[in-house]
């Protein structure tokens, strides 16, 4: 290296700023608008990946004896193309699964989704962002008539009088991001809607906001509550709901069976409570003179059978104050992982073509085929999205061999049993990755692929910022770029469709792809985002479309809905939702509700963190935490092994005392594996809508192990 390296984090989808430089390389952090020179700890942490010593660096092959053993690359390709090609003509191109991440670049996830389509020619193609943004992305399309996480860039937050925070734990999922809670908070007016009392709902202590804490699952009541308060108040924005909204009153009239009473004793929050936030909302919304108030919502609320519904409710409450698509106000969604933005904007969903284009729209085909060289009519229709695929996996009709990228299933998916299962039925198995993840070691072939300090690329922030990523070494030993993979796979195969491996070469033909979609790229390029760094800028939004007939640049829209909203009449649209309650409730013998989530330390199934030494020594192993109620109830001491037992499954896990959850609820961290694995125990059944499953509720039995009791 000549110099300091200006990059990007490769964890979360704030993407903060960092410079990569030294030998070995260290991480310093640079002035960048999402984290303004801060870093968290896996930030500061994130050079030493690249230096695993479990690191994957040649390809793998599972031999006669069971066992992985080294191969070159030729024989690895070779056999891969041909199990491909043997069993899609035995049983059809839909024979053949892909599962991609929220981690790759635009430029793999693109690629990634036209491999899948153009050359396996395989409808089935689905991602783990179906576990992340599913949800609040299936709600922002049909009320907003787009989805972009933020709307509007995350500073914004920073002047409003009020944020209203709905199941994210941001000071420990994204802790720069607090920062620009700081204005809300000196207002009084940060609400945080979560059943723990997390390091987040702590931040509006002292006269700094509000924490509601209800019954697992009951968030969308909670909404409703609010709404119903709004509009029983007169504190709605009337002039707002005439001029840009549709909808307004069937959502009244759905929302009077909402009255303060029954919200508390559906979610156990206070009728005051209730009130008291509904009032300090419309205080700080433009309509009544405030300096604005945002509803935000995560992963808590969204990873739901009514993880739609909550956040149809979110904007709902967010329209009836006139707070969408006004500077300074508005409603977003808290991307998860690192490219979860851009992971869903290029065709990795089963249902979607780069642009954020339906794979069912006759021009959205015609023209995304123009760009590939192939006949529309080539191209396969929506696949399975992924629990479905996952569940298909080796059935009678189901995929008979699924290639992996990005993601680890066996951790990270529901029902992590089931998974692994479905896994072990395949013809073939074959997994890209950086390290042996448990997936990894369950694959016929592993092919060792470059990480992010490795390759160049661009990343879309959760804000709808197309930002640069930068090589800053060389990948070790026989490592390569999944470009390269998906070309060599193409070439083996006999596929006429041109897959290209230089990432700018690839970004300019996403570009063409995406130009007149939903997220138009057509106005950007590595070199436009290079120049645009080097002059002091941070990165451009999407929509950023190609330059109009005088040449001149589009300047992208850090703020979508100022002018309108992208609907057939150009008017958000408010839609009735009702609360029904989790799909695995509390009964006779799981009378518990389990919620699962995240450590400040580690990060999505840990493949990344658990490598890191810094961060294994302060949480080394899953735990549960117990009311102190509940423990003693119980019999289990604070640190004693506890059993929890779902339909699924059982895991054990160290039990923590604390008065942070509540009495009838455990939590369990989702960062491990083996006996600690939360997604042994989690629920399969998803959304109706945007098929995301269940990960946050479901009931559990809670008991001392026999050891201990012994």
């Amino acid at each position: 290296m000549s110099g300091p390296t200006a990059t990007h984090c490769p964890y979360c989808a704030l993407q903060c700023g960092m410079e990569l430089a030294g030998t070995p390389l260290t991480v310093a952090p640079r002035d960048f608008p999402t984290n303004r020179g801060g870093l968290c700890q896996k930030g500061w942490t994130s050079a030493t990946v690249l230096r695993a010593p479990d690191r994957l660096t040649t390809p793998l092959l599972r031999g006669a004896d069971g066992e992985l053993a080294a191969a070159s690359w030729d024989a690895a390709l070779d056999l891969v193309a041909a199990r491909l090609a043997a069993i899609a003509t035995e049983s059809g191109p839909a024979a053949v699964a892909v599962f991609g991440g929220g981690g790759l670049t635009n430029e793999k996830a693109y690629t990634l989704g036209k491999f899948a389509r153009a050359v396996l020619r395989t409808p089935n193609i689905d991602y783990n962002g179906r576990f992340c943004m599913a949800s609040a992305a299936a709600a922002a399309n049909r009320s907003l008539g787009a989805d972009r996480g933020l709307p509007f860039p995350l500073a914004d937050l920073g002047g409003a009088d009020a944020v209203l925070l709905l199941g994210s734990n941001v000071a420990e999922t994204m802790p720069p991001s607090v920062q620009h809670l700081a204005g809300a908070r000196a207002a009084g007016g940060l609400v945080v809607v979560d059943p723990r009392r997390s390091a987040t709902a702590r931040l509006a202590e002292d006269g700094q906001g509000a924490h509601l804490q209800p019954v697992p699952g009951t968030d969308l009541a909670v909404l409703l509550g609010l709404a119903h308060v709004v509009l029983a108040e007169g504190l709605a924005d009337a002039a707002y709901l005439a001029g840009r909204t549709t909808g307004a009153d069937a959502v009244a009239r759905s929302v009077a069976a909402w009255w303060p009473e029954r919200v508390e004793a559906v979610s156990g929050v206070p009728v005051g409570e209730l009130r008291r936030v509904a009032r300090l909302l419309a205080a700080a919304s433009p309509a009544r003179g405030g300096r604005g108030a945002y509803v935000l919502t995560g992963r808590g609320v969204e990873q739901s059978t009514q993880g739609t519904a909550t956040v149809t409710a979110a904007i709902n409450l967010a329209l009836l104050l006139g707070l969408v698509g006004r500077a300074g106000s508005g409603y977003g969604a808290l991307t998860g992982q690192g490219n979860g933005q851009g992971g869903r904007e290029h065709g990795q969903k089963a249902d979607q073509l780069p642009g954020y284009r339906k794979i069912d729209d006759p021009a959205a085909r015609a023209h995304v085929a123009a760009v590939w060289g192939v006949d529309p009519d080539a191209l396969p229709g929506p696949g399975l999205p992924a629990v479905a695929l996952l569940r298909s996996l080796g059935t009678p009709g189901g995929p008979r061999a699924l290639l992996v990228h990005g993601s680890n299933l066996v951790v990270s998916a529901p029902d992590a049993a089931r998974v692994r299962e479905r896994l072990a039925a395949l013809d073939l198995l074959v997994v890209c990755d950086v390290v042996p993840s448990e997936t990894a070691l369950l694959a016929d072939v592993v092919l060792p692929v470059t990480q992010w300090a490795e390759e160049e690329g661009t990343m879309t922030s959760l804000e709808g910022r197309v930002i640069r990523r930068r090589r800053a070494l060389d990948a070790p030993g026989e490592a390569r770029s999944e470009l390269w993979v998906w070309a060599e796979l193409a070439r083996r195969l006999g596929s006429p469709v041109r897959i290209e491996t230089d990432p700018a070469a690839v970004f300019d033909e996403l570009a063409r792809a995406s130009a007149g979609g939903t997220a138009d790229y057509s106005g950007l390029s590595h070199a436009r985002l290079d120049a645009d760094e080097a002059a002091g800028g941070p990165g451009l939004h999407w929509p950023c479309p190609a330059p109009g007939p005088a040449g001149e640049e589009h300047p992208g829209t850090p703020r979508l809905f100022l002018d309108g909203f992208p609907t057939p009449d150009g008017r958000a649209r408010l839609i009735p939702v009702d609360h029904v309650g989790p799909s695995d409730d509390v009964r006779p013998g799981a009378p518990v509700y389990l919620i699962t989530g995240r450590v400040l330390q580690h990060y999505q199934s840990g493949a990344q963190t658990h490598r890191v030494p810094e961060l294994e020594r302060l949480v080394p192993a899953p735990y549960v935490e117990l009311h102190p109620l509940l423990a003693s109830r119980l019999g289990v001491a604070d640190g004693a092994r506890v059993r929890l037992t779902t339909a699924r499954g059982t895991t054990t896990a160290a039990a923590r005392w604390t008065d942070a959850v509540r009495p009838d609820t455990v939590f369990l961290p989702f960062h491990w594996s083996g006996e600690g694995s939360a997604n042994l125990l989690t629920t399969s059944a998803v959304d109706p809508v945007s098929a995301m499953p269940e990960f946050k509720v479901c009931a559990v039995d809670v008991a001392l192990v026999p050891e201990e009791a012994a």
